[in-house]
């Protein structure tokens, strides 16, 4: 029996692909990696150019106003973790405090825990006045949680929705 050239190519290339390496899984598109700290900065720059004429502002217990001193000095020094021990200390005994829930959420940015921050971002939008600064603070986090998660339509939302934070002040005549 006489065996054709063509059997000999085929058994040679079975040969060869039995013997070969997979090849390495493909890469994904990775999402964009963001400095915990740029993303904090820019979160607090939001609200430090965000005019509104409402403001709301907590009135505080003196336990929390001194666990919220402790959580910022341990945030000076770099110590996010120690931070958010304290705020959660003072959430603790305000649980009702929208700006201390956001300021949770930054400290989880600075943590690098995205999904912990758009939580917290998230729960303190939804308790806390919808207007002013703090407001500017919450969608901001959203913003920057979402796009590091990968998110980018929900980003894009939340973003569109940002303007609702503004109260223009009264039309005088």
């Amino acid at each position: 029996m006489k065996r054709h050239p063509f059997v000999y190519i085929v058994m040679f290339g079975a040969a060869l692909a039995a013997c070969s390496q997979p090849s390495p899984p493909a890469k994904t598109a990775s999402r964009p990696e963001r400095d915990p700290q740029a993303a904090v900065a820019s979160i607090r720059a939001a609200a430090a150019q965000f005019d509104s004429s409402v403001e709301v502002h907590p009135l505080r217990d003196a336990a929390v106003e001194g666990l919220l001193k402790q959580a910022q000095d341990a945030e000076a020094q770099r110590q996010p973790d120690q931070a958010l021990a304290s705020v959660r200390k003072a959430l603790a005994i305000a649980p009702q405090s929208p700006d201390l829930v956001q300021y949770e959420a930054e400290l989880l940015v600075e943590s690098g825990d995205w999904k912990g921050a758009a939580a917290a971002a998230q729960k303190s939008y939804d308790m806390g006045p919808k207007v002013g600064s703090l407001c500017a603070r919450n969608v901001e986090t959203l913003i920057e949680a979402r796009t590091t998660l990968g998110d980018t339509a929900g980003a894009t939302k939340i973003r569109e929705e940002a303007s609702g934070c503004r109260v223009p002040p009264p039309a005088r005549y």
